[in-house]
């Protein structure tokens, strides 16, 4: 298909601004009835996504939403450097119907007789890992359990056992003596500003998120994220159909002021300030305080998520963002799955005093509660002091195997450049330019590697590629075996 034939198709797309169905199902459903009527055919080169946002007068955000779908369905195919096409392998049956057969019928799909909140959530991605599989170096994400009490551990669920209450319906929000337990620690350890009956206890930080998007995005309300950043973040914020709007990171974080020229009127903005997935970086003081300033100005929320801040091998933790705030705009995000295990499957949200009826009713609407017993071990655990305690066996541990892998990476310093970072499980190295990180993660596999490429987590192209390395499972030894296969990979490349 001509250049000038394809213009053609696209400028005769037909997108109505008031019509219930967001703006980015409509074009999902346009460019996927042209595949299926054969307008576009197998194999079809289309724009770059930031051409066609011109070309139709839409935030590019929103053809990337359409994209990801059809990407995600099936219908296109995503090829590192060439673009995004067509995809060759559709069913033979699908490429002979007519338009109105296409618009009308429907057809074999993952998602067949879903509604549209259905496919946002079967078609969301919150891992760049397909599968659960034993961890191979440098899997990011995961702790190491190897070393956490477990005696201990099934101790206090056993005792826990034997009170009946426990066994019965309890509060959605949580049980309170974790909850009072929680908010001691938090205000130590994080600085929080915050009482026990604003913490909600949920089923990880992914439960976290899901429910506040639900709660507090309309569809189609503008929300900033962070440009590379989180995965699970993008998937439930799109799930709830809110329109994602990139915002660069640099070295001082999530820059606000871009984030107002593209969207000042935004919704909601997703941060990781004390240590941004995935370069590693710190939100400045400067920064933190436009942010606030912006939620207050704009009515918007925040949403930070204080995934790892326990393992910082500079100086203390850093004080969270939520303990500037003064507006109640910050809702707090944690999670125990880092800190203890990915089991356990018990995070926390810190919600402003106003949103604490809401987010309880909607809480006991999901799942209705959390275990008790888990939850009621957990307080005992916190209480006993044993909670600190391996945080801080953890964090040397940790830092131990973070020196391991600068020690293995420093002989590939023309291959690699390190993002600085004091915090976290994992490093981020940039790749030279022009380097293909998809590639190079995929050469690696082969070399029993399990690494993840930068560019997966950011919505548009990135200046540079790079690579994710988490260390916090694996012994220095196996680290720096690892590096050497590493360095065999690059110099290959």
């Amino acid at each position: 298909m001509s250049h000038a034939d394809l213009g053609a198709l696209f400028a005769a797309v037909q997108l109505d601004p008031n019509a219930d169905t967001p703006i980015y199902q409509q074009l999902y459903a346009e460019i996927r009835t042209a595949v299926l009527s054969g307008r576009l055919p197998p194999g079809t080169r289309l724009p770059a996504t930031r051409a066609l946002a011109v070309t139709l007068g839409l935030a590019r955000s929103t053809v990337v939403n359409a994209f990801e779908q059809l990407l995600a369905e099936g219908y296109l195919d995503s090829r590192v450097g060439a673009g995004t096409f067509v995809a060759l392998n559709l069913p033979e049956e699908l490429l002979h119907v007519g338009v109105e057969a296409a618009r009308t019928k429907p057809t074999i799909s993952p998602t067949g007789g879903l509604s549209q909140r259905g496919v946002r959530l079967a078609t969301a991605r919150v891992s760049v890992t397909a599968a659960p599989r034993t961890a191979q170096p440098f899997r990011h994400g995961l702790p190491d359990i190897s070393d956490f009490p477990f005696t201990l551990w099934i101790r206090l669920l056993s005792r826990r056992y034997a009170a009946p209450t426990l066994l019965d319906y309890g509060d959605p929000a949580g049980y309170l003596p974790l909850r009072n337990a929680l908010a001691r620690y938090l205000a130590a350890a994080r600085g929080l500003n915050c009482r026990p009956e604003q913490v909600i206890i949920v089923g990880g930080s992914q439960q976290g998120l899901d429910l506040a998007a639900r709660l507090l995005l309309d569809p189609g309300d503008a929300v900033w994220i962070e440009e590379p950043g989180y995965l699970g973040a993008r998937a439930a914020l799109r799930a709830a159909d809110g329109e994602l709007i990139p915002v660069p990171v640099d070295a001082e974080g999530l820059d606000v002021a871009a984030g107002q020229t593209r969207a000042p009127q935004a919704r909601m903005a997703y941060v990781t300030p004390s240590h941004q997935f995935p370069l590693g970086v710190t939100l400045s003081l400067a920064r933190r305080l436009a942010l606030l300033a912006w939620a207050e100005a704009a009515g918007a929320w925040i949403m930070e998520d204080d995934y790892d801040s326990e393992f910082r091998y500079a100086g203390r933790p850093l004080a969270a963002l939520q303990s500037l705030d003064r507006a109640g705009r910050v809702i707090y995000l944690g999670t125990l799955s880092k800190v203890l295990f990915p089991g356990l499957r018990l995070g926390y949200l810190v919600v402003p005093p106003n949103l604490v009826t809401a987010f309880t009713a909607a809480r006991a609407v999901t799942d209705r509660q959390a275990p008790a017993v888990t939850q009621a071990a957990l307080a005992d655990f916190i209480e006993g002091g044993h909670f600190a305690r391996h945080i801080r066996r953890m964090r040397t541990l940790y830092a131990a195997r973070r020196e391991a892998l600068l020690t293995g990476l420093a002989p590939l310093h023309a291959h690699l450049e390190l993002l600085p970072a004091t915090a976290g499980m994992h490093l981020t190295a940039l790749l030279p330019h022009g380097v293909d990180d998809q590639a190079i993660t995929q050469r690696a596999a082969a070399q029993q590697l399990e690494i993840a490429p930068l560019s997966a987590y950011a919505l548009g192209p990135l200046e540079r590629g790079g690579l994710i390395l988490g260390y916090a499972p694996f012994s220095p030894a196996v680290i720096l075996a690892a590096s050497q296969r590493l360095g065999s990979v690059l110099r290959e490349g």
